[in-house]
Order: C-alpha cells, then sequence, then structure tokens
C-alpha cells in the first residue's frame, strides 16, 4: 500500500542524510543547516506513517497526502543526489587532483561557491517549506505517544481468532511444523518469522498459530505482545511478564525485571509472539531475548514484520515473505466481507465488479475487508461500479 512505499523512501532519505561522507562534505560546502531543517521536518512526517496505514484504505485525505508525501520524497531524493554526485567528484585521486588543479586556479571561490551552495540552498529551501506546509496539513495523523509504545498504536489487535479468515492453508501447515517441530538452534529458542507487506495478513496467520489446541497443548507458557515502531524493552519484558507471570509486581529497573522474567521461563517451553515490530536495533533486541535463554529447549518466539534488517542482524540470510492471497481467495474474502456469502454466485452480475476491485486491492486482506464493509449489504451494480471507479484507488497508479 501506499504507506509502505513512501517510509521506504523516506528510509531512503535518511540513510542518504546519514552517511558521513555526504554529512562531511555538506559541512564543506556550508549547506549543512538546510539539511538539517529538511531532516527535522521529515522526521516529524514519519513519526505519522505508522497510524497512516492503518487509515489509507478508508480515508481518502490520507491516501491524497500520502501521494503528496511521495512526490515530495522524489524530489528531495533527486536533490540529495546532486550533492552526493558533487560530493563524488572531489573525491578525485591524486592524479586527476593535480590535472585540475591549474583549472580550478583560474576559476574564482565566489564561482565554485556559487556552483553548489548557491545553486542548491534556494531549492533546499523550497522543499522543506513544501514538506513543512505538507505536515500542516496533516489530516488527522497522530503520534500515538512518544513512550512507551506498546499497545498504542495497535490497541484493537488481540490474540483472539478472526471470525473468516480465507486462504493461508499451505502457510499455515509450513509453519505449524516449524513450530511444534522445528529445527535444532544453538539456543533453547528460535525464531519463527512471519514477514510482508502492511495489511497482507502477518498478524492474522500469527492468530491462526497461536489458537491452534496442537500449539496450546505443546507448550507450557504463551504470551502475546503488540510492539510498534519504537521497542522499549522495559515496557516489553513488564508486558511478557504479566502475561506469564501468576502474581502482579512492580519493578524499578529492566535488571529487576528481567531477572523475574528469566525465573518464569526457566526449564518450560514457552511460545511468545512479538506482533509488528518495527526497532532493527539488535542491541536493544540482545537485552530483550536475554530471559529467553532460561526456557526450555523448543521454545519458539513468533515475529511479525515488514522488514528484515533485524532478522539479517541476528542470522536470517533468506525470508520469505509472506504473499498476497490468491485470486480466488481475495474474491471469496470480499465476498464474505461484503455480502457475507462465500462466493459471488449468488451474485453473478457483481463478478465482474469485484474482480476488479480484487485487482486494484492487489490481493491484500486488509483493504479486501475495508473495502467488503464500504460495499456491506449493496447489491446494486452503480454501487459497486462507483467503488471500482473512485478516485481511492488513484494514489496506487
Amino acid at each position: 500500500m501506499a504507506e509502505a512505499a513512501a517510509a521506504a523512501l523516506v528510509k531512503l532519505i535518511f540513510d542518504k542524510l546519514a552517511d558521513e561522507a555526504f554529512k562531511k562534505y555538506a559541512r564543506s560546502q556550508n549547506i549543512h543547516s538546510e539539511l538539517k531543517q529538511l531532516g527535522s521536518t521529515l522526521s516529524q512526517i514519519q513519526a505519522l506513517l505508522n497510524d497512516a496505514s492503518h487509515k489509507e484504505i478508508t480515508d481518502e485525505s490520507v491516501r491524497l497526502w500520502l501521494n503528496s508525501l511521495q512526490h515530495l520524497a522524489y524530489d528531495i531524493d533527486d536533490v540529495l543526489d546532486d550533492v552526493a554526485t558533487e560530493a563524488m567528484h572531489r573525491e578525485l585521486t591524486p592524479e586527476s587532483e593535480a590535472s585540475t588543479s591549474m583549472v580550478r586556479k583560474l576559476i574564482p571561490t565566489c564561482c565554485t561557491k556559487f556552483s553548489l551552495s548557491h545553486r542548491l540552498s534556494p531549492k533546499l529551501d523550497r522543499i522543506t517549506t513544501r514538506l513543512q506546509h505538507l505536515e500542516k496539513q496533516n489530516p488527522g495523523l497522530i503520534v500515538k505517544g512518544e513512550k512507551p509504545k506498546i499497545n498504542t498504536n495497535r490497541r484493537t489487535e488481540t490474540s483472539l481468532p478472526e471470525r473468516d479468515v480465507v486462504g493461508r492453508e499451505v502457510e499455515t501447515k509450513k509453519l505449524l511444523n516449524q513450530l511444534l517441530v522445528g529445527e535444532s538452534s544453538k539456543e533453547n529458542f528460535s525464531i519463527l518469522p512471519i514477514v510482508g507487506l502492511g495489511g497482507v495478513g502477518k498478524t492474522t496467520l500469527a492468530r491462526i498459530l497461536y489458537n491452534d489446541t496442537r500449539v496450546k497443548d505443546h507448550f507450557e507458557l504463551m504470551a502475546w505482545v503488540c510492539v510498534s515502531d519504537e521497542c522499549d524493552v522495559f515496557k516489553i519484558s513488564e508486558t511478557i511478564f504479566e502475561c506469564v507471570a501468576t502474581e502482579n509486581k512492580q519493578f524499578k529497573d529492566v535488571n529487576q525485571l528481567q531477572i523475574a522474567l528469566r525465573e518464569q521461563f526457566k526449564d518450560k517451553r514457552f511460545l511468545l509472539v512479538l506482533d509488528d515490530v518495527w526497532n532493527q536495533n539488535y542491541d536493544d533486541w540482545e537485552i530483550l531475548v536475554r530471559p529467553f535463554r532460561s526456557g526450555a529447549a523448543g521454545s519458539r518466539v513468533i515475529m511479525t514484520t515488514r522488514q528484515q534488517d533485524l532478522l539479517k542482524k541476528i542470522g536470517f540470510n533468506h525470508v520469505d515473505n509472506l504473499e498476497s492471497l490468491s485470486h480466488e481467495d481475495a474474491l471469496s474474502l470480499l465476498a464474505l466481507h461484503a455480502l457475507d456469502v462465500d462466493n459471488f454466485d449468488s451474485h453473478e452480475t457483481l463478478k465482474p465488479q469485484a474482480k476488479g476491485i480484487v485487482k486494484k486491492c492487489g490481493g491484500l486482506p486488509l483493504a479486501l475487508k475495508a473495502i467488503g464493509r464500504l460495499l456491506r449489504t449493496k447489491t446494486e451494480g452503480e454501487e459497486w461500479d462507483d467503488v471500482l471507479k473512485s478516485k481511492i484507488w488513484d494514489l496506487e497508479k
């Protein structure tokens, strides 16, 4: 969806801004303050993207705002490429430096300054102004608390199973086998990642596994924690402790809490679900998992995430992304949420529009459910045509 694309672009920009050679050259050209201001404004917008992921499907103003952000991000990237290209040209070999020294002596210093800082400073100022204007146009998006971010931006998420789940039989069978049998690990616990785009059904699949009777019989302790884009080790550990402990306790610091958590896990086979992990900091992860090592062999941690950076850092060289639903399963899911039926056999006249909508949704369950709710109990072809031809799809073009 659009939020995922915008988030990827914003991350790319921050990666460029963080490059040491890039920053060094920006300082030498006196444009570092403009870049710092741009990065600061972009950070404020980045903080809103997680909320946008939950609203873009049903709120047209959010979709339009994300569209503007994407276009602006491309412009920002172009300007940063100009800076990076100039920086690369400055990194000359001694030989090439010598061959150009005579030419440089003929060019006044003021003119060489004008070639970059005077040329790019106005561009950076204009882009930052546009970015600030975009932030002010915020279509009701909010930053869900600064800290903690446990169970804040996903308060409606729960470990309990959904009523209507379509497809995922193959994925469920494969992951159940890994949960109940799995491979040997150096640790007493192993990670079972579920990776994919926002809205593809990672949490839904985790719920299926978590609520399977074989899984419940297999593990002695089970806990479900909704994480967020910021990993607060204390809050996550505290939530896990509340799930597995039989008594309530207050802890002064992470050390006390993790010692108690280690005792809870000691020699027990546990299953922990960390849902919606965004933080990619390996140090945070290493601290978080320390108590897990006291568990019995065969313990598992299911991690749902959109990103693979942390997984690579902890040893996953390749992870299969969760794919979108097949065309037939997507049609069935749309029928369930729009018409309370398993398919369109009893609504043949709506099939052409349904197929078009499924294609535009890209087989993403979250999008299909949202559109299904918009069309709830509507059986007139005109109403389905209106949705199919709506501007809500323009953002994805």
